[in-house]
């Protein structure tokens, strides 16, 4: 009798933290657009807008840059298979699709390092030094890595089967690693910033003036959006069925497939 009211509440509790996909992705989308408004609103209001002239407005493009390329379209773009309507029909234009949102958030993420370096060699600053820069520059290196192996594998229609099949769940781990490490960056760089930039006695960071609780807050939210990016690739009822599976007939079956 234990057991089974053990497995009824179970049951219940699993019931209960049953999110639907879309709504659960609208929420993200919202999150999403939250971060990318808030690190905008941050360097426009306290850091003073953005230029290309090499001043600390060159920089301010670096972090708008960064989350919204390395996390936010990242993350869109590792979710694009968890739609339902990627689970029957042609893969193409879904891997179309995913590989042009990840391009996106490399082109971004390129543009946001141009910014960094551009600034610290206009106002002769040394380059590399932190472990942010380290830990950004590895993420884009794997992120760029990532890609290519993807394209190569997943696009070019002479790839084997078997390589894909081999690559595929190497590529879904380091899409999920890449993207902890961009979250990791992005919340570094914003804690350095602070450092950097809190420093007078009325704004010292350590005082948490208003620029300081709104940044935290931005660090939170991003860190918040890859955890449920990854936790939504984790999802086993999530996850897109193998060709050759039951569910995924069953699924087909209800697709009209």
């Amino acid at each position: 009798a234990s057991s089974s009211l053990a497995r009824r509440c179970h049951h219940r509790s699993t019931a209960m933290l049953d999110v639907p996909f879309l709504p659960f992705c609208a929420f993200l989308g919202t999150l999403g657009l939250l971060c990318v408004a808030m690190v905008g609103t941050w360097c426009q209001h306290w850091r003073g807008g953005f230029s290309l002239d090499g001043s600390s407005r060159t920089f301010n493009w670096h972090p708008v840059l960064m989350v919204t390329g390395l996390v936010v379209l990242y993350g869109a773009a590792a979710l694009v298979y968890r739609i339902p309507n990627t689970w029957s029909g042609p893969k193409l234009p879904w891997k179309v699709l995913h590989g042009s949102l990840a391009l996106g958030a490399f082109v971004l993420t390129v543009l946001g390092l141009v910014a960094v370096f551009h600034f610290h060699n206009s106002q002769g600053t040394p380059n590399m030094y932190s472990l942010h820069s380290w830990m950004g520059l590895a993420t884009v290196l794997l992120f760029s890595c990532q890609w290519v192996a993807g394209f190569g594998a997943f696009l070019l229609p002479w790839a084997p089967a078997w390589l894909r099949a081999l690559y595929k769940p190497i590529h879904v781990f380091f899409g999920s690693a890449i993207l902890m490490l961009s979250v990791a960056s992005c919340a570094s760089g914003i804690n350095e910033k602070l450092f950097f930039s809190l420093k007078n006695g009325t704004m010292a960071y350590k005082l948490l003036p208003a620029e300081a609780v709104f940044a935290n807050t931005l660090g939170l939210l991003i860190l918040i959006f890859g955890v449920l990016v990854v936790a939504a690739l984790a999802r086993p009822s999530w996850k897109r069925p193998d060709s050759n599976s039951p569910d995924s007939r069953q699924v087909q079956d209800g697709l009209g497939g």
